[in-house]
């Protein structure tokens, strides 16, 4: 099986230079493999979100890892680097034989500049309306600055003045976003929480029976 998915990987990594010359540098294709969360870039050409091979994967692919065989494809969705670019964005899972899921084909285009365009137009018009605001998607090439710029999206308030349902929800969030997915994470987030380790774990024990049971303490 293992042959069969790295195979796969070999067959896909010159498509990821053929896309990107397709599209030119507004275009940014990454190939990925969950086998190695850490280091799950494999091939990239183009530089919107300045992944190189070895880097990690970004925040979508934590939520993908998270939902595992039940993951599906995410197609024309639109995200905003935390650099304020627009990308329109397409996440192709890589399945085996036997229907797992290993790995993902990624493309990104840059649409700030049509996006510009557009509302100006619209404004020209007097048709411009307010566009709904994409969400920022956390990409880098080390797992811990993800992890990182995720836990600070969700941390509204200090830790100390959560209560305990706060908390729950906390670390419910993270885990349905992938964060854990990744090792090391539970000893990142529990320093960056200022809360043990054991404590950490006992948390998201907690959020993941309360999920499941559909229940609130």
């Amino acid at each position: 099986m293992e042959a069969e998915r790295d195979a796969i990987i070999a067959a896909l990594t010159p498509v990821v230079d053929g896309i990107a010359a397709t599209f030119g540098p507004v275009c940014e294709a990454v190939l990925h493999d969950y086998r190695r969360p850490e280091h799950s870039v494999v091939a990239v050409a183009g530089s919107l979100t300045g992944r190189t091979v070895g880097g990690a994967m970004s925040e979508i692919g934590m939520r993908m890892l998270t939902r595992g065989d039940e993951a599906a494809d995410e197609l024309n969705y639109v995200t905003r680097t935390d650099t304020g670019r627009l990308l329109k964005s397409s996440t192709m899972l890589l399945r085996d034989s036997s229907g797992q899921v290993f790995g993902a084909l990624c493309v990104n285009v840059d649409v700030t500049a049509a996006s510009e365009v557009h509302a100006l137009l619209g404004a020209l018009a007097g048709t411009a309306t307010a566009p709904a605001e994409p969400p920022v998607t956390a990409f880098g090439d080390d797992i811990d600055s993800v992890v990182d710029v995720m836990l600070d999206a969700h941390r509204h308030q200090s830790w100390a003045l959560l209560d305990r349902a706060g908390r729950l929800d906390l670390f419910r969030s993270l885990d349905e976003r992938g964060v854990f997915a990744v090792r090391r994470a539970i000893e990142q987030v529990a320093g960056r929480l200022g809360i043990s380790r054991a404590s950490a774990y006992s948390y998201l024990s907690q959020s993941r029976k309360q999920a499941n049971t559909g229940g609130h303490s």
